[in-house]
């Protein structure tokens, strides 16, 4: 399945991030919140982003290859979903706002892609079909 390489991504990226936060949290000695340091709160906001989008666009990719979309179409979504969280992740994190900016607009387009081709491959007939 396609969408399985890209949830092991989206993992592997939620698991960076959180480890960037409990470091940085161990480094400052900070349990709660971010202690007032723009560091610490800088990774909490990549984690917290990232935790935010990826679920719902791995669940979104996953119901397209269900729905039999096309797989060099999944492989699109997927690759602009993992580039726009990487380029978020470095444009906050060098307080590079065209990164970060750039990111979002990745992840915006994978997800109204994925909603469009989601509303495409739908088996309407099921939907709505009353058995």
């Amino acid at each position: 399945m396609v969408c399985a390489l890209y949830a092991v991504l989206g993992a592997l990226l939620l698991i960076k991030f959180s480890f960037d936060v409990a470091r940085l949290r161990m480094l400052y000695r900070v349990s709660y919140g971010d202690g007032g340091f723009s560091e610490l709160q800088t990774a909490i906001r990549i984690h917290g982003n990232a935790v935010e989008y990826i679920p719902a666009a791995l669940i979104l990719l996953l119901f397209m290859e269900m729905n039999g979309a096309e797989t060099w179409m999944l492989h699109v979504c997927g690759l602009l979903l993992i580039l726009g969280r990487l380029m978020h992740y470095y444009g906050l994190h060098q307080r590079l706002f065209r990164w970060r900016r750039s990111g979002m607009s990745a992840t915006w387009c994978s997800l109204v892609l994925m909603v469009l081709a989601n509303l495409w491959y739908m088996p309407w007939e099921l939907v709505f079909s009353l058995h």
